[in-house]
């Protein structure tokens, strides 16, 4: 009987959701399960082309700045031209980018290449976020977001694994084969299933954002003081796909098989808990409460390795903790984000939003790895305590002028 109400009840999670999601996270799913040669290209570069390490992280590094440029040109290109046509052409450059990628011989040149794709590539992320309030419903905007997340996350989970069977079996070229074609693929999925729509009406129990907020998102005070603390939080988070597999294989000893598969507890855990875990605190708990509860479950995965003995105990929870913390924060600030702009500038909200993931991607592993290497892990694991503590604290100081909506629910 339990399992039944349970089974039903994650069903219910998924109800009400409109076929145009439904259809963005499946183009989502598509594109992700191909994501292979990133999580593979510092070890194509040493191995393959003969880059030396400091080599092969200039070229990282070059992906990072890509990135960054990509987001904020892609809501720049929304807010003109439409979420619409900047997902699809995105999606097609960035499969066409690939195949020509695999042709690129020398350190400047395939530098200067892998910069050109992510910059295309991560375009598409502000107007997928920005699609969101198009295809949505008013009422499950935030689950909405959770749906293309699980997506998103189940395509990594595929990818790398296959991307893995590919290189060994058959060689790298077939990484970059793949990673092109599901990027055209799923353009062309997108294309023939989805139509450009006009962002649906806001619920009844939900006022417009304030005229001040309908200017420009970088001259949004609140917003950037919220974006500074989005990053923070991103920057700890982060750590988990940068230092602490070094930490798991140095300190505890762990072999990548078992490294894998902790890091896989994390997607399957947000496959199978995050929608029901939205579909009920969706509107019965404030979200900029719930963002702040997520970076302190953040901060409570580090804290774990200073007061937990045992490798097994230690590794599990510190997962449990933040992918936690990641199911709390991540989807409720989207949707706050979405909630904030309008249609006219959701493109720079989404953007931001967008930017301070990559500007923390970029700064992780240098903050994390430089720490770790002068003073040992114990102190970066409370210097990440405390920045996960200072994101907590903004984002509760923010409350009050955080969309300031007198009749949004509790």
């Amino acid at each position: 009987m339990y399992l039944r109400r349970a089974f039903s009840f994650y069903l219910r999670s998924f109800s009400g959701l409109s076929r145009d999601v439904w259809m963005l996270g499946f183009v989502s799913l598509i594109n992700r399960s191909g994501a292979m040669v990133i999580p593979f290209l510092t070890v194509y570069m040493t191995q393959e082309l003969g880059f030396t390490k400091p080599e092969a992280g200039l070229v990282m590094s070059c992906f990072g700045i890509g990135s960054v440029i990509g987001v904020y040109a892609g809501g720049q290109l929304t807010d003109r031209f439409g979420y619409y046509y900047v997902q699809l052409w995105s999606l097609l450059l960035t499969g066409a980018a690939f195949f020509l990628l695999m042709r690129v011989q020398g350190l400047i040149p395939f530098a200067g290449s892998i910069f050109v794709l992510s910059m295309v590539a991560e375009a598409f992320r502000p107007a997928n976020f920005a699609s969101i309030a198009a295809y949505a419903r008013p009422e499950n905007v935030t689950r909405s977001y959770s749906l293309i997340r699980l997506a998103v996350n189940l395509g990594f989970s595929v990818g790398p694994a296959l991307g893995g069977w590919l290189a060994h079996g058959f060689g790298f070229q077939w990484l970059f084969i793949v990673d092109g074609a599901t990027c055209i693929a799923a353009a062309l999925i997108f294309y023939t299933y989805l139509r450009p729509k006009k962002e649906t009406n806001r619920p009844k129990n939900e006022s417009e954002p304030p005229a001040s907020v309908k200017q420009s998102a970088y001259r949004d005070t609140t917003f950037l003081w919220f974006m500074l603390f989005v990053t923070i939080t991103g920057i700890a988070f982060m750590q988990f796909f940068s230092v602490i597999p070094v930490f798991w294989r140095e300190d505890f000893g762990l072999n990548e098989a078992q490294i894998g598969s902790l890091l896989a507890m994390n997607g399957l855990i947000i496959a199978f808990v995050e929608m029901p875990l939205v579909f009920r605190l969706e509107g019965r708990v404030e979200k900029v409460v719930l963002v702040s509860i997520g970076a302190g479950m953040i901060g409570l995965s580090f804290l774990v390795y200073n007061v937990v003995s045992g490798v097994f105990l230690a590794s599990v929870l510190s997962i449990l903790l933040v992918t936690i913390g990641e199911m709390l924060n991540f989807p409720f600030a989207n949707s706050l984000v979405l909630g904030r702009s309008g249609p006219s500038n959701r493109g720079q909200y989404m953007a931001l939003y967008a930017m301070g993931f990559s500007v923390a991607h970029i700064l992780s592993p240098v903050i994390g790895m430089q720490v770790a290497g002068t003073l040992g892990y114990p102190t970066l694991w409370y210097l990440l305590i405390g920045l996960t503590a200072i994101s907590l604290a903004g984002f509760l100081l923010l409350r009050q002028r955080l969309l300031p909506r007198p009749n949004e629910p509790a």
